[in-house]
């Protein structure tokens, strides 16, 4: 795939780990770090640790946003490698139709080549489906989108742009929606580490464990239930250290 990716919104960025990420004009941000690495990040700070925790055959991902859609095929490719077996389903909201359609011309990873006609796909249908993978590209708001779904979701990889440039998607209400749509045994991954966003979670009943290694920067991890091969993050401690600090609300987005 070419360079012709670049337009007015959007310019490609060359991360760490030598895969390509873009840096997005309208919300003076790139689509992950380039310190980590886009792909780096993607396996390290969702795919691994989710799907380290939810052992089904058959698997229900949301994926907050699709962007350029690195969290969704490095999952295909994690499972193709790990657990050739098991299905998955992924469901993406993504505000930006003219980004989906871009991705054609967009410069993915070696290791994506195998699903270009995936990237293909959707980006012109905005659905795929085989026997082994559904995966679903919504083109509108993700708040009304998840309001679709109860009980439905064993993962969600939330990993909107930061709660500084897009916090509609970080607020104590949204991590409500969040909570019913996915299973009671779900958990959720994302990059934040920010106390608001972690009050935010917790106000919802969710446990929030660090997603710690040795090459990346540490990330979050979320679930109801106990999570054994996590660190658990104090919450109650940083409450009584931070009293000031209040969850992101919606009034406040």
């Amino acid at each position: 795939m070419s360079q012709e990716f670049d337009d007015n919104l959007h310019t490609l960025t060359l991360s760490e780990d030598g895969s390509y990420t873009a840096y997005s004009k309208e919300y003076d941000e790139h689509y992950h770090s380039t310190r980590d690495g886009a792909l780096f990040e993607s396996m390290q700070k969702h795919v691994i640790p989710a799907l380290s925790v939810i052992q089904k055959d058959e698997v229900n991902i949301l994926d907050i946003c699709y962007g350029l859609g690195f969290n969704t095929l490095a999952t295909l490719m994690y499972v193709d490698e790990n657990f050739p077996e098991k299905k998955i389903n992924i469901y993406s909201p993504e505000l930006d139709g003219d980004l989906i359609k871009s991705l054609v011309n967009f410069t993915y990873p070696k290791e994506f080549e195998k699903y270009i006609e995936i990237i293909i796909t959707l980006s012109e249908e905005g659905v795929y489906e085989s026997d082994k993978f559904y995966i679903e590209v919504f083109i509108g708001d993700a708040r009304e989108y998840i309001k679709k779904f109860k009980n439905k979701f064993d993962i969600v990889y939330q990993d909107a742009f930061s709660p500084s440039t897009n916090p509609i998607l970080w607020t104590k209400e949204y991590f409500r929606d969040i909570k019913n749509a996915m299973q009671e045994e779900g958990v959720l991954t994302t990059y934040s580490i920010a106390l608001k966003i972690r009050l935010a979670l917790y106000e919802n009943g969710f446990n929030l464990y660090l997603n710690e290694g040795a090459e990346y920067r540490v990330a979050t991890v979320a679930s109801c239930q106990k999570l054994d091969n996590y660190i658990k993050v104090d919450m109650e401690h940083k409450i009584l250290c931070n009293p000031k600090v209040k969850s992101l609300r919606d009034l406040d987005a």
